[in-house]
């Protein structure tokens, strides 16, 4: 069974005529007459009936011709991906991110990488750091977006911008006096933070050490489960304060009197933002692209 003799028996299925399905095949009627009879004999079916006027399916004939057609459609698919791999830049690339940074570059980083690579359409979704490890390892994503520190065993990382921390205020807070807060003032206002899983968190815990030993009720309530937009609303509400990066403050959204931000003092906190991917990802080409992308976003 040959992949020409599945294409003459989809031909002939078609045209119902053995000339025209031959020169659609661009072979002899000959040729395509002999190929279908050698695979009915090889199955021991009939799948066409012949008569002098008329060539139609039998009914296990439609079986196999259907199943030829998926077969024919798998080999083009095969074919296609075999293509773009020899483009790296052709083909879907599969990129996560981390919460706390995915909503706010993807918007920007998505229309750079369509302008630079436009047969290079992103598929792209959110998760925590220990996820997304875990799904670049095995394939399941190419590229991951995470904040540094991050060591896997074959996975190289690159840096791709930094990014300092802020203080997000809501109207009337006495720190509008200040021009720069300690970060050793924090404890002492009502402190909203992310919960347990976010590295975000664990960030800012390891730039105040004593926000550890900070006993607050209130900061226990709003720790679990918050995403960075949902800790902006609650300082837009009065609920307290808390600390972002710069890209997530969104004090654009909200009228000058409602959200303000203050930078830590010199030398100010941040974080690092990085991209990583297999050492032995085929496309290369691909990861430099995004890093170049991601250098053109304006996120701040």
């Amino acid at each position: 069974m040959t992949l020409s003799e599945l294409k003459y028996i989809v031909a002939l299925a078609q045209e119902k005529h053995f000339g025209r399905a031959a020169e659609r095949c661009f072979v002899s009627q000959p040729t395509l007459s002999v190929a279908i009879k050698k695979l009915e004999s090889e199955l021991g079916i009939s799948i066409f009936e012949r008569s002098k006027n008329s060539v139609n399916l039998t009914p296990l004939g439609e079986q196999v011709v259907q199943q030829a057609n998926v077969v024919l459609e798998n080999v083009k698919s095969l074919k296609e991906i075999a293509q773009g791999g020899k483009d790296q830049l052709k083909g879907a690339l599969k990129i996560g991110a981390i919460y706390t940074i995915g909503p706010y570059l993807f918007p920007h980083l998505i229309p750079q990488v369509q302008s630079l690579a436009p047969d290079m359409p992103l598929y792209i979704e959110e998760d925590y750091t220990k996820n997304l490890r875990r799904k670049l390892r095995e394939g399941e994503l190419d590229v991951i977006i995470i904040a540094l520190p991050f060591t896997e065993p074959d996975v190289l990382t690159k840096a791709i911008y930094d990014e300092h921390f802020e203080v997000l205020l809501p109207n009337g807070h006495r720190w509008l006096q200040k021009d720069a807060i300690h970060p050793d003032e924090l404890p002492e206002s009502d402190l909203l933070l992310l919960g347990e899983g976010h590295c975000f968190r664990d960030q800012v815990l390891e730039m105040c050490p004593a926000l550890a030993k900070h006993q607050n009720s209130k900061l226990k309530a709003v720790m679990e489960g918050s995403s960075l937009e949902t800790l902006r609303h609650m300082v837009a509400s009065g609920m307290g304060i808390t600390v972002l990066p710069k890209s997530a403050t969104g004090t654009n959204q909200y009228p000058s009197e409602v959200l303000q931000t203050r930078p830590f003092i010199k030398p100010m906190p941040s974080r690092t933002v990085a991209i990583a991917w297999r050492a032995s990802f085929p496309r290369p080409k691909a990861v430099d692209l995004i890093t170049q992308a991601a250098s053109l976003c304006q996120l701040f």
